[in-house]
């Protein structure tokens, strides 16, 4: 049974011993409420299970590259959602991409050795791939269009002291 209550003016649900934040409709507050963070954190889970079934002698190889590039994409949305400026936020989504390319490599490795069906979580990489460049792209456009503003203002505010304002 799930409990709703407000936790340090945020509405949580808890319940089954995991702590989630309840959706809001307004933009996202928390790096937990981006879709893409979502996707990447199943993403996380799918590779844990799958890498689960590989040989005992990859467990320090390829099991554990794997695991750590694929954690890496969802940590980095994370820490890059909670900075403030936006060329921090996008070298971190940067490295989240990154990560998310060596992810590629792997399941790639993974069929090629015959150790699993990765079809599964390629298509989730490709998905997760598009919504982060999507975002970025976003954060890209809204700092052009802040840039351009600042812009404006400047020539507005250099056009009053010309003018004597």
């Amino acid at each position: 049974m799930a409990r709703v209550g407000r936790v340090g003016g945020r509405w949580l649900r808890w319940g089954d011993g995991c702590l989630q934040k309840k959706e809001n409709t307004v933009g996202a507050r928390s790096f937990e409420e981006l879709e893409v963070w979502k996707k990447a954190h199943q993403f996380v889970l799918d590779v844990y299970k799958i890498s689960a079934r590989f040989p005992r002698e990859e467990l320090f190889g390829l099991t554990s590259q794997l695991r750590r590039a694929a954690v890496s994409v969802p940590a980095n949305l994370a820490e890059g959602f909670v900075k403030r400026g936006k060329s921090d936020k996008l070298r971190f989504y940067n490295i989240a991409q990154g990560s998310l390319e060596e992810c590629r490599y792997y399941l790639r490795l993974v069929c090629d050795l015959h150790y699993g069906d990765t079809a599964a979580q390629a298509r989730q990489v490709e998905e997760i791939s598009r919504m982060l460049e999507a975002y970025i792209h976003a954060i890209v456009l809204s700092r052009i269009r802040m840039t351009g503003f600042l812009m404006a203002l400047a020539v507005f505010g250099f056009w009053l002291l010309a003018s004597g304002f």
